[in-house]
């Protein structure tokens, strides 16, 4: 029995996160709720003509479109009503007579409005903004679909899902084939779905920032909170206090009522009230408050990896380019002893590729790469899983690996990451991938090395499983990379940060908070190019340092800063002449847009075919190019937001 008595109410803009262990049944929970499973007893309503869009953990195999092509594929109602649109001009053009002529006209106008309203005209936009978002650059547009890998056409998957925009949207782990820039980026357009929305997410951080509903299914057992995934941690944690209070009252009033009758049960002049006793304790045991399990606490003193020198790893003028495309250029990196450093940075700025050269299973093409004293390195990536032995079971998996340990040893590591009493017996051939994910790196933690590079290890762990996993790297004692979009975990271990993009990689010394600071301060400082923060080095690579108290300014320093103030003050004017002329244009082009539409609505305008047809023309042209206007005037809006802030923050 995975779960009975489930009911819920979910309502347009509302946005769940379904919790639970591994097990508990969230997946099948959504796949009811998506109509590919049928409950044993009750019913799925939706409001009539609600679409739902589903996010499954596996990739779904595309074929014989682009990229572009097969984003644009999910908006079928949108296609269907352009196509319709087309074929109903040229129906209006070879009409025999007037009353066919204006039944078309009647339906054209009709389809247009549908069409326009369900953006139409700006679909292609959307869809390029959303496959940007996720991580696909502009030349991956018109790439075949099948050329990407299954991580990639998840990625895919999620684009038409969002650019469908289904009433009810499920989505299970879609942070799991993304990066942390993607996240990032996925969690802001969510906030603005207006349709209904349940997600199944390891991801806290991204929970934390997006829902506003939880329900919990747990031991067979469902309940819904209102509220953020942190009030829902909080209420949930006051709901088991009050159980546990109340549970103990109980064991308490049965302990002194089982008291009496064993005392005076045999007493001809105590056994009536020993009788009453029997019967309220047989009621109170029939009300008993259920505990919810415990969660499962690591209880498991992880290995230590032998001490090495103080550098542990160094990158000296390396250059890494795949064909045309320079990843790294003379580029040079230090990690020192105890750094748990987290890699981030836009998807395709060479983040894998850093990791795996730090980890020794990709070569630079020049350069060189020279590990310390007593250092070795363990690599983890997701591909790994598969070398796993499938015929193993999960004991005998892990024992290859720790043949030296007793039996209580490995079943004490197997417990830390949660593979209890009959689980160790399970073959590792029918382990899912988050059972899989847990046991390698349960093998990684038997003898660690001094240094471990970790690409995404949090993929298909649920919340308890990374926190098994945080708790393993807390506690250990060597240097840690990590490349991972799990900002709750970047949070929790990370000391170091090392931003990877445009060819560098700089080096934040500090934690994931002071290197969000650090890059809104470069941010801000970009409308400002006097003030820096930090210091190129050769390589691309940049050591922040603190700034420096200076000394009073000299005549040709404050001559400098004057010339700055001014070109900064130019600047702002040419951007307000700009956003003027734009605003201008806009309302130029939004005038003929309204003229055009008033015309079309006018019968006299489809007397005269020639007149109609010009437009016909000039309004399927005067639409997009109205949108990519506006779009254009709000970037110019924003620039010019920037630049007034920087000349007041200058001031």
């Amino acid at each position: 029995m995975l779960f009975a008595d489930v009911s819920m109410r979910v309502t347009a803009g509302q946005r769940w996160a379904l919790v639970g262990p591994n097990g508990a049944g969230k997946t099948t929970l959504l796949e009811i709720i998506s109509g590919m499973q049928t409950p044993d007893e009750g019913a799925v309503r939706l409001v009539k003509g609600a679409s739902i869009g589903y996010l499954r953990q596996e990739a779904i195999e595309m074929h014989g479109r682009t990229v572009l092509e097969e984003t644009l594929s999910a908006a079928k109602e949108v296609l269907s009503l352009e196509q319709r649109l087309a074929d109903l001009q040229e129906l209006i053009a070879s009409a025999d007579n007037d009353a066919e002529r204006d039944r078309f006209l009647e339906e054209w106008g009709h389809a247009s409005e549908r069409f326009e309203h369900a953006g139409g005209y700006s679909l292609e936009t959307e869809a390029r903004t959303i496959l940007t978002g996720l991580g696909f650059k502009e030349t991956d547009f018109t790439r075949l679909a099948e050329e990407f890998s299954g991580g990639w056409l998840m990625r895919l998957a999620l684009a038409k899902l969002l650019l469908g925009r289904p009433e009810v949207l499920l989505l299970d782990e879609p942070t799991n084939h993304l990066d942390l820039e993607s996240v990032v980026w996925l969690e802001s357009f969510l906030r603005g779905y207006d349709g209904a929305m349940m997600l199944v997410s390891h991801d806290r951080a991204f929970m934390e920032g997006l829902v506003d509903h939880v329900a919990e299914v747990e031991s067979g057992r469902f309940t819904t909170y209102a509220g953020t995934y942190g009030e829902y941690l909080a209420a949930r944690e006051l709901a088991l206090d009050q159980l546990r209070t109340e549970r103990a009252r109980q064991d308490k009033e049965i302990a002194h009522m089982q008291e009496f009758v064993d005392r005076f049960r045999f007493k001809n002049t105590k056994s009536r009230q020993a009788q009453e006793r029997v019967k309220r304790i047989d009621k109170i045991k029939s009300q008993l408050v259920e505990l919810p399990e415990g969660r499962k606490k690591v209880r498991f003193s992880f290995p230590q990896p032998p001490r090495t020198g103080q550098e542990v790893i160094t990158l000296s003028g390396v250059r890494k380019a795949y064909g045309d495309n320079v990843v790294y250029d003379a580029l040079d990196l230090s990690l020192y002893r105890g750094d748990k450093v987290a890699l981030v940075g836009p998807n395709g700025a060479g983040k894998s590729t850093l990791l795996k050269m730090l980890a020794g299973v990709l070569d630079p093409d020049v350069g060189g790469r020279e590990l310390g004293v007593h250092a070795s390195v363990a690599y983890f990536a997701q591909h790994q899983l598969e070398a796993l032995t499938g015929s193993n079971t999960v004991y005998r998996e892990l024992e290859s690996e720790a043949q030296s340990w007793t039996q209580g040893q490995i079943r004490s590591l197997l417990g830390a990451f949660m593979f209890h009493g009959d689980d160790v017996d399970k073959k590792v051939s029918v382990l899912s991938g988050g059972e899989r994910c847990r046991l390698a790196l349960a093998k990684m933690m038997v003898e660690p090395a001094p240094l471990l590079c970790l690409d995404e290890p949090t993929n298909h762990l649920d919340v308890d499983s990374c926190d098994v996993l945080e708790s393993a790297l807390s506690q250990f004692g060597g240097t840690i990379v990590l490349i991972t979009h799990d900002r709750h975990l970047i949070r929790g271990i990370a000391n170091k940060v090392i931003d990877v993009r445009d060819g560098g990689a700089t080096v934040i010394e500090g934690d994931y908070d002071y290197y969000l600071f650090k890059r809104s301060q470069r941010e801000n400082a970009s409308a400002s190019p006097t003030k820096t923060n930090s210091a190129p080095v050769e390589g691309g690579q940049a050591k922040e340092i603190a700034p420096v108290r200076s000394a009073p300014k000299t005549r040709e320093e404050k001559r400098r800063e004057a010339e700055a103030r001014n070109r900064r003050s130019k600047g702002t004017r040419e951007l307000k002449a700009q956003v003027k002329s734009l605003d201008e244009e806009v309302s130029r082009t939004q005038a003929r847009h309204d003229e055009l539409v008033a015309a079309l609505a006018d019968q006299e305008t489809y007397s005269d075919p020639a007149t109609f047809e010009a437009a016909m023309v000039e309004y399927s042209e005067i639409k997009p190019r109205l949108q990519r206007l506006e779009a254009s005037w709000i970037a110019a809006a924003e620039q010019l937001e920037a630049a007034e802030r920087a000349d007041e923050e200058a001031r």
